[in-house]
């Protein structure tokens, strides 16, 4: 499903990820600046809705979107953004299942696509007026969790792995032993919320999205086993915890790790060598959403060449908007921490959604987990 990229060992992957970074801006500054000069961009014909108030609520991860997109947007097409934050997608689907409150685009990851679908949480997308939809790269037009690209437009993809700083580690980790199975760094390691299991799951030889039971009562003994040694389970902000000191290694997403490698270069990232998680954060319109057409523009723009490369040369993830690619240099498209070698990606697996059942069963693994 994702493009795949020249071979590099893992010594030259680390190394030409931190000699590569050279953006201008921290991530955690963006909120500050939504106020640059609208990008080029033109907007697709008006849909069937009628007016719409000029305005748009976003809900998104944090640190998610370009330092001045908003801002950018607001200007070019006369609508005024509100965007909240979340932290993960439990939450994120937490807060919609009841009833949408009032958003109307959503960033969800892959398998959470596929769940929202199938809880009938989406509403589809007129392609016809995604008229940037003709800027994505030919591997993320097609998607196996949303057959047909109805629901779904492809926003940004990545991996998940460890980040660490390098003077406090005995030799750079490869494994994900030095999070969930050691004591060398007790104290000192931080998880995220999300994804543990299916890591743990990697670590002991499983599938990441292995539905048997006893193989997921395996991962949730290790990671309780382990608990002693964890200082904190972090909502997505492994990152800060890093830069700051409060813990020498993390797991975390890999643009995360990359944008504070830029403030810090005592910090570095790697995949761990039983693989990990390839995912694609999706732009998507809830059931009840009560701007579709202004929802419709928004997606739009983000689509655009010159809006998704100012976006992806911002957050440093991969962006799968091939006309924004060829606006940016070697920096960002020859680095493997963005775009993995095809040796990475070949341990990888992307999420999948596995049903409420086993849904239940993982729920109720984390819950064991965090109250051990």
């Amino acid at each position: 499903m994702l493009p795949l990229r020249a071979k590099m060992n893992g010594t030259e992957e680390r190394e030409q990820m931190h000699k590569s970074l050279g953006r201008r801006f921290s991530r955690r500054s963006f909120l500050a600046g939504t106020g640059a000069a609208a990008v080029g961009v033109t907007f697709a014909p008006k849909g069937s809705w009628g007016v719409e108030e000029p305005k748009l609520n976003f809900y998104n991860w944090d640190t998610y979107i370009g330092e001045t997109t908003l801002g950018d947007f607001s200007k070019a097409a006369g609508i005024e953004v509100k965007m909240d934050l979340y932290a993960d997608n439990d939450e994120l689907f937490a807060k919609l299942k009841e009833g949408n409150p009032g958003y109307d685009v959503i960033v969800p990851t892959n398998d959470y696509v596929e769940r929202m679908l199938a809880a009938k949480m989406l509403l589809p997308i007129n392609r016809g007026l995604i008229t940037n939809f003709k800027n994505v790269d030919p591997a993320f037009q097609e998607a196996a969790f949303d057959p047909g690209r109805k629901h779904s437009m492809p926003y940004m993809w990545g991996t998940q792995g460890i980040g660490y700083r390098k003077s406090a580690v005995s030799s750079p980790p490869d494994s994900w032993k030095v999070l969930l199975d050691s004591d060398e760094y007790s104290g000192r390691i931080a998880l995220l919320s999300e994804g543990i299991i299916e890591a743990a799951l990697k670590y002991l030889g499983y599938s990441y999205n292995s539905t048997d039971p006893g193989e997921i009562k395996q991962a949730e003994a290790l990671l309780i086993k382990q608990k002693p040694h964890i200082k904190v389970f972090a909502e997505d902000n492994g990152q800060d915890l890093l830069l700051s000191g409060e813990v020498d290694l993390t797991m975390e997403w890999n643009g995360d790790i990359l944008q504070v490698m830029e403030e810090d270069d005592d910090i570095s990232y790697v995949v761990p060598k039983e693989g990990s998680n390839v995912w694609q954060d999706c732009l998507c319109i809830p059931a009840g959403a009560p701007h579709p057409e202004n929802a419709h523009k928004f997606i739009n723009y983000i689509l655009d060449a010159k809006a998704g490369a100012a976006i992806a040369e911002f957050i440093y993830y991969a962006t799968p908007n091939k006309a924004a690619r060829a606006l940016l240099g070697d920096d960002y498209n020859k680095n493997p921490a963005i775009f993995p070698t095809e040796e990475t990606l070949a341990r990888c697996e992307p999420s999948l959604y596995l049903g409420e059942k086993v849904e239940r069963i993982r729920e109720e693994s984390l819950t064991r987990i965090f109250a051990a």
